[in-house]
């Protein structure tokens, strides 16, 4: 998931280079102290970068200590889409993100002239959110397929935009060729209503592993249709009993193979 990503990313940077919303870190060389570590052992000439190393080892356990104390574990930090993103809340929608270098976040969009008019507030521990109450009528704030972004300003002073990371959908403006993130909540009747039961689950496991737009034996780009029609019965019929489908997220370019995501 992006939050596991996102801990994975910050464990090799010092936490005394953050500030905003996080809150006052340490140092991760100073929690290091002389325990040795088998690698050393392992690869002697990795003696010589000790310091480099050590500073990657304590960025983790700080790191972790942090979720611990802050997010109930690293397990539950992975689960951010449980609370990030826009969340059906108290009469209306509560927008979340996770900034810990913010100074100041503001919500974005064709919904207020994409003017610093709807800021975030700083809710501990890297945490901003807004909470956009329905209209009178009981309908959003924000009108289905609104496009937004966040205007962030960080530490440093800088001024920066970005797509939500937790945006369900983004478009891209063909004039400037950026993306902007979708408000994407689609009223009750036009919803999708799956048609069929959830398949039982295995005992055991079986997994072909697959990849939709390059599926084709023809050099383009396949559709889920075509990959239902012409792999999944080669995939039954093989003994396969799950499918893991690779880079389903919305990608920006094509030949990234899905791991450069539009958020």
């Amino acid at each position: 998931s992006s939050r596991a990503a996102q801990a994975i990313l910050l464990s090799v940077i010092r936490p005394g280079h953050l500030g905003g919303c996080l809150g006052r870190p340490i140092c991760c060389w100073a929690l290091g102290g002389e325990m040795p570590l088998k690698i050393f052992e392992l690869d002697p000439s990795l003696r010589g970068v000790n310091r480099q190393i050590w500073d990657r080892v304590n960025g983790y356990r700080w790191w972790k200590e942090e979720l611990r104390k802050h997010e109930g574990g690293l397990l539950s930090f992975a689960e951010g889409y449980k609370i990030f993103g826009w969340r059906r809340e108290k009469g209306g929608y509560t927008y979340r993100e996770w900034l810990p270098n913010a100074k100041q976040v503001f919500l974005i969009g064709d919904f207020n002239h994409w003017y610093n008019a709807t800021p975030l507030t700083c809710e501990g521990h890297g945490r901003w959110s807004v909470h956009l109450p329905d209209k009178e009528d009981g309908s959003p704030a924000l009108p289905h397929k609104s496009q937004i972004k966040i205007r962030i300003e960080t530490s440093s002073g800088q001024w920066i935009e970005r797509v939500p990371a937790w945006t369900k959908l983004a478009w891209q403006d063909h004039n400037t060729n950026l993306f902007n993130g979708v408000f994407w909540e689609p009223p009750a009747e036009e919803r999708y209503k799956f048609k069929h039961p959830r398949p039982a689950r295995p005992e055991n496991l079986k997994i072909y592993e697959a990849h939709v737009g390059m599926s084709s034996t023809e050099p383009r780009v396949a559709s889920y249709a075509e990959f239902a029609r012409d792999v999944l019965p080669r995939i039954k019929r093989l003994g396969y009993n799950a499918v893991q489908l690779m880079a389903i997220a919305e990608h920006a370019y094509y030949g990234s193979f899905g791991y450069h995501v539009t958020s």
